[in-house]
């Protein structure tokens, strides 16, 4: 069990192998809080719908995703500042008009999976 770290090499283990193939599936933990983050930001459906709708559309104003998304102009401000802080979108200023845009790849393939499980055929229950 030499993957296991020392503070937890007293602890009783069931399959030790196997532990040790856990441990290198977790990898660096600083990875894995790096990819909750990116999660949390799409656990909420109204950041998820904002993220989707910058993902097929490009740059949009935010009257413009209020009207797509159903949501009102604060809520998708709101939403804005916080996937802006997580340096996930960015605004590009046109005279008045403020324009959202993705920013990097990090997001891109988890709205592409997210757009193809929504377009999918539902297949039938299994009897």
């Amino acid at each position: 069990m030499h993957l296991v770290p020392a503070d937890r090499a007293g602890h009783r283990t069931i399959d030790g192998h196997r532990v040790c193939e856990a441990i290198a599936a977790i990898g660096d933990t600083e990875h894995v809080r790096s990819w909750a983050e990116r999660f949390s930001l799409l656990a909420d459906p109204g950041r998820l719908a904002l993220l989707l709708a910058l993902h097929r559309a490009g740059p949009l104003a935010v009257s413009d995703l209020a009207v797509a998304t159903g949501m009102r102009d604060p809520a998708v401000s709101q939403a804005l500042r916080l996937l802006r802080t997580a340096g996930v979108v960015t605004g590009d200023k046109d005279g008045r008009v403020v324009r959202y845009r993705l920013v990097g790849d990090g997001m891109r393939p988890l709205l592409d999976e997210c757009a193809a499980a929504d377009h999918e055929e539902p297949t039938a229950a299994a009897g």
